[in-house]
């Protein structure tokens, strides 16, 4: 059996100053993780995922905007979105957020 393991994702990505940034921790058949580190304010406009996509917040808080309703979100919360849902994310606090990407093979 193969498996990934990432004893600390937190680790895996460091909080720029007065930005963001994302990055690629696994990527094997249908699913995608990728690490993303906001600085307090910073944000994602409102976007599309062509895929299922799962949220998790692993420090930190970020509000996220679905369905012209605001979320607070934080490292112990989790959102899927389904694909094609208009959203944004905003920092509210340095974060850092993980986000699974579910492709159908």
């Amino acid at each position: 059996m193969t498996y990934s393991l990432f004893e600390d994702v937190a680790a895996e990505i460091d909080i720029p100053e007065d930005g963001t940034l994302s990055r690629v921790l696994a990527k094997d058949g249908p699913i995608r993780l990728v690490a993303f580190a906001f600085d307090a304010g910073q944000e994602l406009t409102e976007h599309t995922a062509s895929v299922p996509v799962v949220v998790q917040v692993v420090s930190g808080s970020l509000t996220v905007e679905v369905a012209g309703e605001r979320h607070r979100l934080t490292p112990r919360s989790w959102m899927l979105l389904g694909p094609g849902e208009p959203h944004s994310v905003y920092a509210d606090e340095p974060s850092k957020m993980l986000l699974t990407m579910i492709r159908s093979e």
